[in-house]
């Protein structure tokens, strides 16, 4: 093992109004997790702990499967660390994990924002993909910039939201919201496998892209 890798997951399981369940997206958990796992050690934090709530639960997705079917993977799942049990010296690189959830306790989550914020001052990567990218939203660093700002990326686009149904039931938009900050979207046409890499920041459009979103950290960890 080479280092640590900081994963962030929702503890948020409703989608909105709508008498939905949602959570963490299953495979921009499992996917990531299968290019890095071997070569790094990897925590997770949720903004309340212990077990997150999960969507996006496929089993017809083998990699999906082979990692519910893990009592270890599931053990570390049903155990996630809050924001207060982290240091974040131990980490080469954080990555916020998606699914709808995320738009509701990412955000405004401070502590996270600072994690993120101390990884990336003293030399790490921020990663995130789908609408993961709502915990960059406010992440400040020291001189009192935001980490997007002037930064390409991508995320839950705009038109896949719209194209989803599920635009009504979002707080807000987060490609809009990444803009308001300053960031440079460079995104794809909906459900491309579409990751951006600008510096130390890598983010992903969709599940589609998480597993590319991996390869991506293990070759800039490398």
């Amino acid at each position: 093992m080479k280092g640590k890798i900081l994963f962030v997951v929702t503890s948020h399981g409703e989608l909105g109004d709508s008498g939905r369940k949602t959570g963490y997206f299953l495979s921009e958990v499992t996917h990531p997790w299968s290019v890095l796992g071997d070569r790094f050690k990897i925590d997770v934090v949720s903004p309340k702990g212990g077990r997150p709530p999960v969507d996006g639960f496929n089993l017809d997705d083998p990699i999906n499967r082979k990692f519910w079917d893990d009592p270890e993977w599931q053990e570390i799942m049903s155990t996630t660390k809050t924001p207060d049990q982290i240091n974040p010296d131990d980490y080469l690189a954080i990555f916020y994990a998606g699914g709808h959830g995320a738009m509701f306790d990412f955000p405004e989550n401070k502590q996270l924002a600072e994690i993120a914020s101390k990884i990336y001052e003293k030399g790490g990567i921020v990663g995130a993909v789908c609408h993961g990218p709502a915990g960059l939203i406010n992440i400040t660093l020291q001189d009192g910039t935001n980490l997007i700002k002037g930064k390409k990326f991508d995320c839950f686009t705009n038109a896949e939201e719209d194209a989803n149904g599920t635009a009504k039931y979002m707080p807000f938009l987060l490609q809009t919201a990444l803009e308001e900050k300053g960031g440079l979207f460079d995104g794809a046409k909906p459900w491309s496998d579409h990751v951006v890499k600008d510096g130390r920041l890598i983010t992903g459009q969709n599940p589609q892209s998480a597993l590319d979103l991996g390869k991506q950290l293990l070759s800039s960890l490398s």
